[in-house]
């Protein structure tokens, strides 16, 4: 259970609901068990007066009880539900922000090897179980013991004996039958929720792979994955329907047992002189209160479930970032002036370092290329000024303070990366855009996008345009521009290209670097490429090999110096 904790402490922050939920829970269900039990009362009642020929039973009073147990179960109910679910809702999302902003400072190091699919799982169903705790745990569990005593101590009122039987034979109930289904729901609620997220992996892993899946004849293969999957999941939850279905026979049986036992107390403790209706009232609370012991079992029944989506939110929930912010860092603004004093730095899990030793330097305003080939360390290092790591050893300054020192807001605005990915988001053009500058107008949005010539995606719908799961309606170089776009509207002191124009044709490539250089005339730029393209308008270029830097010079230096630099223009 000491996985559930955290999830427990969350419910402080919508316990008036909740709590209002369980009280209008309990009324509910006193209600059908007082609706049921005055019924069975006042038809044996009537019957008998009819038969004794009593003339002054009163009719209107159970009759109107009757009527209002019913009208108040019915309001109850739909009350209840509106008030529990409302709150239940309520608390998920919290618990889905809280989980993402969990999750955001973990990328890239501690769920590199966690799929898309597996976090979206995650984020979705395992977030989901956790309505069990309070809609089908805690709430049935409050309600069930409450209505124990109540009801016990009404019969305990008419006749002690029967108070007592009836209460031990619930309360041992409420104990034993949660203890007996958790242990035979336990395998298949832990397995229900591993083939969940197998299901959804291997889903969305032929979706998604649909093209490349077509090309090469692998479709039908991965959709045959994808349906025995789907055969294991419902192999598991029908398990879990013949577990329920066998805790309702059993409590069927087991009222039917008490009902016998309570009759046979009640005939020879309640009938001493003319029929006694009390003996059909007894009967029909026994009846009526197996309905509090009927939740309990399928919420241990899923306990398991519950609990293992909790293990899999707690792996992020507890989880330490690799690089971690002081909120209370340096502040900003920044300049742009950037040292970097021997660096060396190796993936977790990799003997191999990826960088060696490296040391740059770059001031205010300077431009300089970092050229390798693919592999080289090139993006590894601008990983490490974006701090999405930190180096093994060495240092990197950003205006003479160390990056650890600086608030994560103040370095992100700072830095402006322009990327050889450019993530589109399933939304319109205007809310992608703004992910660089919130405060954007559309006027500004428009000017920027003719800038980068996109102004032909305004023609139909404008700003609001949709632009597609990942922008499939977008051509390569498109997406290009957006990431430009953006890059231009953050406008940040310190411009990280890694390989923006790496698979665009010549043309469009000359165009995205003349508008990159020219918004970054006064800005600090590390231009990353393997491609001998715009180097000769770069204050120095440095050669990389091996994580190492080999070479360093101007353009026109290193041409002539006969090394690395000057056998990669050979070579075209």
């Amino acid at each position: 259970m000491h996985d559930l904790i955290p999830f427990l402490k969350m419910y402080k922050d919508h316990w008036k609901g909740l709590f209002f939920g369980i009280f209008l829970s309990f009324l509910t269900l006193a209600s059908a068990i007082s609706l049921l039990t005055l019924s069975g009362w006042f038809i044996a009642a009537s019957a008998v007066a009819g038969v004794l020929a009593i003339s002054n039973f009163n009719f209107m009073l159970p009759a109107a009880g009757v009527r209002g147990f019913s009208i108040a179960r019915t309001a109850g109910r739909w009350f209840e539900r509106v008030v529990s679910h409302n709150s239940t809702f309520k608390l998920l999302a919290d618990l889905r922000i809280f989980f993402f902003e969990k999750l955001t400072p973990l990328i890239p190091g501690k769920i590199a090897n966690l799929r898309d699919a597996d976090i979206l799982n995650r984020l979705v169903a395992d977030v989901d179980a956790m309505d069990h705790l309070y809609l089908r745990l805690i709430s049935p569990l409050f309600v069930a013991f409450i209505g124990i005593f109540g009801i016990s101590g009404f019969l305990y009122w008419i006749e002690p004996l029967l108070g007592l039987t009836l209460g031990a034979v619930l309360l041992f109930l409420s104990v034993g039958f949660p203890v007996l289904f958790y242990h035979l729901g336990r395998p298949h609620g832990e397995e229900i929720t591993q083939e969940k997220t197998h299901l959804r992996i291997t889903l969305l892993d032929w979706l998604q792979g649909q093209a490349e899946l077509q090309i090469f004849g692998a479709s039908g293969r991965f959709r045959a994955k994808t349906e025995e999957a789907e055969k294991k999941l419902l192999k598991a939850q029908r398990k879990m329907a013949c577990i329920s279905a066998f805790s309702v026979a059993m409590l069927l049986t087991l009222n039917g047992m008490t009902l016998i036992l309570m009759l046979w107390l009640a005939a020879d403790t309640l009938t001493q002189g003319p029929p006694n209706p009390l003996i059909a009232l007894v009967a029909f609370a026994t009846i009526a209160s197996f309905e509090l012991i009927m939740p309990i079992s399928g919420a241990f029944q899923f306990l398991s479930q519950t609990r293992t989506s909790a293990t899999r939110l707690n792996e992020i929930l507890e989880a330490k970032p690799e690089t971690a912010f002081d909120s209370k860092g340096h502040p900003g603004p920044a300049k742009g002036n950037i040292q970097i004093k021997n660096v060396r730095f190796a993936y977790p899990g990799m003997q191999k370092m990826a960088l060696h030793d490296v040391s740059l330097s770059l001031q205010k305003g300077e431009k300089m290329a970092l050229l390798g080939r693919t592999g080289c360390g090139k993006s590894t290092l601008l990983q490490l000024i974006t701090r999405a790591w930190d180096p093994c050893a060495g240092s990197i300054h950003l205006d003479g303070i160390p990056l650890h020192q600086w608030r994560e807001s103040a370095l992100r605005q700072a830095i402006t990366v322009v990327s050889q990915r450019v993530d589109i988001f399933n939304d319109a053009l205007r809310n992608n855009l703004r992910l660089a500058k919130p405060t954007a107008t559309d006027e500004e949005l428009i000017e920027i996008l003719e800038k980068v010539n996109l102004s032909h995606l305004l023609e139909k719908s404008g700003l609001d345009v949709w632009l597609g799961d990942a922008g499939r309606p977008l051509s390569g170089g498109e997406r290009r521009r957006i990431g430009i776009a953006r890059a231009l509207l953050h406008d940040a002191p310190l411009l990280l290209l890694d390989e923006p124009t790496e698979g665009l044709d010549m043309k469009t490539e000359q165009e995205i670097l003349a508008l990159l250089f020219e918004h970054a005339k006064e800005k600090t730029v590390l231009f990353i490429t393997h491609r001998l393209v715009g180097l000769n308008k770069m204050d120095r270029v440095c050669v990389m090999d091996e994580g190492e830097i080999i070479e360093q010079g101007t353009h026109e230096t290193l041409k002539n110096a006969g090394g690395q630099y000057a056998q990669f223009f050979q070579r075209i």
